[in-house]
């Protein structure tokens, strides 16, 4: 492993950072300075200005994320974050991709980076599934534009499942299933059919679901279900 991975790892700082610091020489491997790009295992005494470091276990969470929480570590505006949502002394865990301040549901928590660059990268297609509420009566026929994919913020939106599965004239909820994850990109997709959304709740990640967890609950993941999502 990688100098700046193992830092990383063990919840020193970002790898921006332990890249940062390796270069002003404050990390040592096995009482001498170590450099960029050095390899480390688990047998090798690693230290940053003096102190040791050990490399932790990596730990994983599912939150069931409410509105009115931001999907970050801080927030410069002083709102709540997911953060305010797990236990005290969890360590340097972060929130694997977004929801957004309005939308709500499932949202893996980790320590793990490698983990999180796999769930969230465009390339591995990554299946997420939500729940949209709009509105008035929308048809399966009205959904077709969407599951061939729209126009948006100037590119097409990949094609994906969408099924209504609840309507009446009141309101319509929809399950949509999309392997890309841009910036309110559901809220748009339904915009463009002229449909505002007014729930939005993420309920799958592959087959990894909420499981009955309340609104703002959160439960550690099964060795069983991490090396699933390590497999998608």
């Amino acid at each position: 492993m990688r100098i700046n991975k193992f830092l990383a790892a063990a919840g020193v700082a970002s790898r921006r950072e332990c890249d940062k610091l390796i270069s002003e020489g404050k990390v040592a491997v096995n009482g001498k300075t170590a450099f960029l790009g050095l390899e480390v295992g688990l047998d090798d005494e690693v230290s940053v200005n003096g102190n040791k470091v050990v490399l932790k276990k990596n730990e994983y969470y599912i939150l069931n994320k409410p509105k009115g929480y931001i999907c970050s570590v801080s927030d410069e505006k002083g709102r709540k974050t997911v953060m305010d949502l797990m236990p005290q002394g969890v360590g340097r865990i972060y929130p694997v991709g977004r929801l957004d301040y309005d939308s709500e549901g499932l949202l893996i928590m980790t320590t793990d980076g490698e983990l999180a660059q796999k769930l969230t990268h465009p390339s591995n297609e990554v299946p997420k599934t939500y729940l949209v509420k709009i509105e008035g009566v929308l048809t399966e026929a009205d959904l077709n534009p969407i599951r061939s994919g729209v126009e948006i913020d100037g590119y097409m939106t990949k094609k994906c499942k969408a099924h209504i599965v609840e309507t009446n004239k009141a309101y319509t909820k929809i399950h949509i299933t999309l392997t890309e994850g841009k910036n309110r990109e559901i809220r748009k997709m339904f915009a463009v059919i002229g449909k505002e959304v007014t729930l939005l709740k993420r309920i799958k990640i592959g087959e990894i679901t909420l499981r009955g967890l309340d609104r703002g609950a959160y439960r550690k993941l099964s060795p069983q279900e991490v090396a699933y999502l390590n497999s998608l």
